[in-house]
């Protein structure tokens, strides 16, 4: 990660799995630039959804906002997450399937995103 905001999550996430309850850290945003917006689960248990979940959005990019990474850190420790998995990258765009756009169609605010493998960033088509 580039942001030093985020170094306390990475160290977290840097001393690998220690158990469940597990903290998942994803990033969104209109490209793969700009993150502006974070969705943190908390995984209870193997093969369980994560429950609950909790998103925040900004206007700038989320992981340089050290009060929304602070409350990301409240968020994990209030849930005892013992293990943290964060993304290395933004995986997406903001908005949501079925939500802000209809579903199995690209986001017509987002089109980066459109024909773009959200993992590797690489054009599909």
């Amino acid at each position: 990660m580039f942001h030093k905001a985020l170094w306390s999550l990475e160290k977290q996430a840097h001393r690998g799995f220690r158990g469940y309850p597990v903290a998942t850290v994803a990033f969104y945003g209109p490209d793969d630039q700009v993150a502006t917006k974070v969705a943190v689960g908390i995984v209870p248990a193997e093969g369980a959804e994560a429950d609950p979940l909790q998103r925040w959005f900004s206007e700038n990019d989320v992981r340089a906002e050290a009060d929304i990474v602070r409350q990301i850190g409240e968020f994990i420790e209030a849930h005892g997450a013992r293990s943290v998995v964060l993304v290395d990258r933004i995986i997406g765009c903001p908005h949501e399937e079925r939500i802000d756009y209809p579903e199995g169609s690209a986001c017509p605010q987002c089109p980066f995103w459109a024909n773009r493998d959200r993992w590797s960033g690489q054009i599909l088509r």
